[in-house]
């Protein structure tokens, strides 16, 4: 049974196959309008930063003939149900975290991030150079949807705590928010685990209805105002060291566009891509900074949390193994981190230490 016809009747939801009956619309040629569902409030820092790059790209790109009517979580359909609204047709395009679906197949885990794998660049080099994009349209059209990279957050902290964490044995029966892979790894530690919307989640540490949480960073973090209502935060995390967001078109909307339209939308992915990337990263340093000079108290996991870490997350990836499509995606992606890490830590990390040391000297 080949990838396509395996996913059609193992994987696919009802929502998702009624999709593939929709007739392709016909469009007028001229100018565009297209509805963008995303899955933050507008405003959300890193986060809605990208979408909103990515529109402002598209609009200047085509000289405004292509305009995007962006709907945040909430005003047209919820923060998690955006996938499968752009796979019936719903809406034209959504903006959001692939992990999220994970429900629909395991193995949108990889397109966004998993546990001890991508760093930005890595993932950047898998997804661009290595084949992660055919991946990803081969798993995305069985669920009639186009995807595009259009976002980074970078390496996501492993979050804010209302107790400190100084063994595995504190994670049991903790309520605490991350959703993807992470949050299975959490699981499979003794962990109450809740995959709350970006939206939601102040409210629910603010009332007592989760220990902890994870978001994006010390500069989405601080936006977000976690610091209010506690100051343990643990700087380094396991699950996100480079988490992309996508652009997911309906396929017959994405097959409507020109070509030209269509290079439009991906040189505008790749834009957003690239100054989202630079937006996380230089801002989390002055934000880390500000959070500690209000009282944050920056921590690390200890070792053996670590390895904890480590040990559940391997068994997360395993589980999957046996289903054709995330093992093929899961061993191209791994073979693509090993490839890039391999010159990284010869080039950039014998660097890194020499300039360190000279620096100090």
């Amino acid at each position: 049974m080949d990838r396509r016809s395996f996913l059609r009747t193992s994987a696919l939801g009802g929502a998702a196959a009624a999709s593939t009956t929709l007739a392709a619309p016909a469009y007028a040629q001229g100018n565009r309008e297209l509805t963008m569902v995303t899955s933050v409030p507008d405003g959300f820092a890193i986060f809605d930063d990208a979408a909103q790059l990515a529109i402002e790209y598209v609009e200047a790109l085509s000289d405004g003939q292509i305009t995007i009517n962006k709907m945040p979580a909430g005003s047209l359909v919820g923060a998690f149900e955006v996938f499968d609204a752009v796979s019936a047709g719903q809406a034209d395009v959504y903006h959001s975290a692939e992990y999220y679906f994970l429900n629909q197949h395991p193995a949108f885990a990889f397109m966004t991030s998993v546990p001890f794998g991508m760093t930005s660049q890595e993932m950047a080099n898998w997804y661009y150079r290595r084949g992660g994009q055919e991946l990803h349209d081969n798993l995305s059209s069985l669920f009639n949807l186009k995807p595009l990279m259009c976002g980074m957050t970078a390496m996501q902290p492993g979050g804010w705590f209302n107790v400190e964490i100084n063994s595995a044995e504190d994670l049991q029966g903790l309520r605490f928010r991350m959703p993807g892979q992470g949050g299975q790894v959490l699981g499979v530690l003794g962990a109450s685990v809740q995959n709350i919307p970006g939206g939601e989640i102040y409210q629910a540490l603010a009332s007592g209805q989760i220990d902890g949480a994870e978001w994006i960073g010390p500069y989405a973090d601080e936006r977000m105002g976690f610091q209010e209502v506690t100051n343990i935060y643990y700087t380094s995390g396991f699950h996100e060291p480079g988490s992309a967001l996508h652009l997911g078109f309906n396929l017959e909307v994405w097959e409507s566009l020109t070509e030209q339209q269509k290079s439009i939308f991906r040189v505008a992915a790749e834009a957003a891509h690239a100054q989202n990337t630079a937006l996380s990263l230089a801002e989390n340093g002055a934000a880390l900074a500000r959070l500690q000079a209000a009282g944050v108290q920056p921590r690390e996991f200890p070792d053996d949390v670590w390895d904890a870490f480590g040990a559940a997350a391997a068994q997360v990836r395993e589980e999957n193994m046996g289903d054709p499509i995330y093992a093929e995606i899961a061993e191209s992606y791994f073979a693509s981190m090993a490839e890039s890490a391999a010159w990284f830590e010869i080039g950039d990390g014998e660097y890194m230490r020499q300039r360190n040391r000279v620096n100090a000297g």
